[in-house]
């Protein structure tokens, strides 16, 4: 399977745990304020601010020459901050041409429907591809250690997606996208002793009564891109499979190509912050120029990492960051 180079990468951050407009960042990143700035905002104001929401959803543009193409990565867990930041950040999605959903938690779908809606309002009405693992669409819930189960909110179906104009393709097999300029994974290999998925995740089986273990989540996929003379940068939304896992399956699936930078959440909080050290460890063989880590990686995690790797490779994901590769 061929993954072409791009000449290069813009990812908007549309929706992020955390919000920060202060702090400093590398060249490739844009800050918030930076961008209000670029396009022509001279007072910062409450009307202009973004908000935080636990979730994440990244609007992914590549280009080669003349041509672009844009992908949005999940929609962050509701309509009300995904609406408010596409709007503050004028974000134009008329340009998504495709939907790639990471795998099937509200935080990463809640918002998809209205998604779908802005989206065809702004292209003329056109029917948006999606992207999907056919295992995401089950109804799931936490065992909470006194055996107690907290559901999760379902995603939306893909009878609901289809009739928002959704043209849904469910596959569990890798896909080259748009000119051969994006990558999605198949289901990815668990090859670590330590990375065990989400503890506790259980989903309802096929009779709607009975609960299955369901911890290893096997619908997440990554979202991979080519960026000429830099390599790949890696989209894994949560991690659930085990980030040493995504970039273990990203390096095999392009043998020889140089891995440059990693970005999404990690999920390395809760229980998992017990690996904290064995992923750290475990990311150093990578050679990533670029740990773009947010959303569920948890505050523990990313102190960890920046100790280990310093601010030259640790920017952290915010909601309104643009990163350029």
């Amino acid at each position: 399977m061929t993954l072409l180079p791009v000449d290069r990468l813009e990812i908007l951050v549309l929706v992020d745990n955390a919000t920060d407009m202060l702090s400093s960042t590398p060249p490739h990143v844009e800050g918030e304020a930076a961008s209000l700035m670029r396009r022509g905002f001279r007072m910062l104001a409450s009307k202009c601010l973004c908000c935080a929401a636990h979730g994440l959803s990244c609007l992914i543009t590549a280009h080669r020459g003349t041509a672009s193409h844009t992908v949005l990565f999940d929609t962050g867990p509701e309509d009300y901050s995904f609406e408010r930041n596409v709007t503050r950040l004028g974000a134009d999605l008329g340009r998504v041409e495709s939907i790639v959903l990471s795998h099937g938690h509200w935080d990463h779908a809640g918002a998809m429907l209205l998604a779908l809606g802005m989206i065809r309002g702004r292209n003329g009405a056109r029917k948006v591809p999606y992207y999907a693992h056919p295992g995401m669409f089950r109804s799931r819930a936490l065992k909470l250690p006194d055996g107690t189960l907290l559901r999760m909110e379902d995603i939306p179906s893909v009878e609901d997606l289809t009739a928002f104009g959704a043209e849904v393709v469910l596959t569990t097999v890798p896909q080259v996208l748009h000119d051969g300029m994006f990558f999605v994974s198949g289901e990815i290999p668990r090859v670590t002793p330590y990375e065990r998925g989400l503890p506790g995740q259980v989903r309802l089986m096929e009779d709607g009564q009975t609960w299955e273990v369901d911890e290893l989540l096997m619908d997440e996929r990554f979202l991979a891109v080519n960026v000429a003379g830099k390599g790949l940068v890696v989209f894994s939304a949560c991690s659930h499979a085990g980030v040493v896992n995504v970039l273990t399956h990203a390096r095999a699936s392009f043998p020889g190509m140089p891995l440059h930078a990693v970005m999404g959440g990690l999920h390395l909080a809760g229980p998992n912050e017990a690996v904290i050290p064995q992923t750290v460890e475990g990311l150093r063989s990578f050679d990533l120029r670029t740990i773009a880590a947010g959303h569920c990686t948890g505050w523990r995690a990313l102190t960890a990492l920046a100790n280990a790797f310093g601010d030259n490779i640790l920017a952290p994901t915010a909601v309104g960051k643009r990163h350029t590769f």
